[in-house]
């Protein structure tokens, strides 16, 4: 059982990295108009649904400290957007389905905007900043399009990874019974 546990660890750190990569380089490159989806933000939320409150706000940590390392101008902003962002998510882990897409895309599209009004609100509002109907035409709405159409291609990934780690669990659990 604890090797089951250090293998889905090992998997979360390696899907987590591999995402921070490729949002720091490959994407960083496929910027439309300046905007880039948020892949840690999907891992963050599909995680979070698929496995409860408690793995989501784990990986929402971590991911959130690598955005704030990399790009934050103050350490655990990130961190602590995207914990909440694992949490919330985790809450739906009992009305999650694997065969509707419905949900997770909701639930993507909704901490997608969370994110963005919570950057707004306290990276520039709180510096006079308060043209807000110009950073949601301009930031939130095309990210949020943006970070949708990338988590259409990349949930079925995530789910793939999630079904084989929940199908050797179950296989090593049933050697005890």
């Amino acid at each position: 059982m604890k090797k089951n546990k250090i293998k889905r660890f090992i998997v979360m750190v390696v899907i987590l990295f591999i995402s921070y990569l490729l949002q720091c380089t490959v994407f960083q490159k496929l910027t439309l108009a300046s905007i880039k989806p948020n892949l840690l933000l999907i891992i963050t939320a599909s995680i979070g649904f698929m496995r409860g409150p408690k793995e989501g706000m784990f990986l929402g940590f971590f991911s959130g400290l690598l955005i704030d390392i990399q790009f934050g101008t103050m350490l655990g902003f990130y961190a602590l957007i995207y914990l909440i962002v694992g949490y919330i998510n985790g809450m739906f882990q009992k009305m999650y389905y694997d065969d509707n897409i419905k949900l997770p895309l909701c639930l993507i599209a909704g901490s997608e905007l969370f994110y963005g009004i919570t950057v707004y609100l306290f990276m520039f509002m709180l510096r006079s900043e308060f043209n807000f109907l110009y950073y949601l035409n301009h930031i939130i709405i095309p990210e949020l399009i943006y970070t949708i159409a990338v988590t259409i291609g990349l949930y079925p990934l995530i789910l793939f990874i999630n079904h084989k780690l929940e199908a050797e669990e179950k296989r090593s659990a049933s050697k005890f019974v």
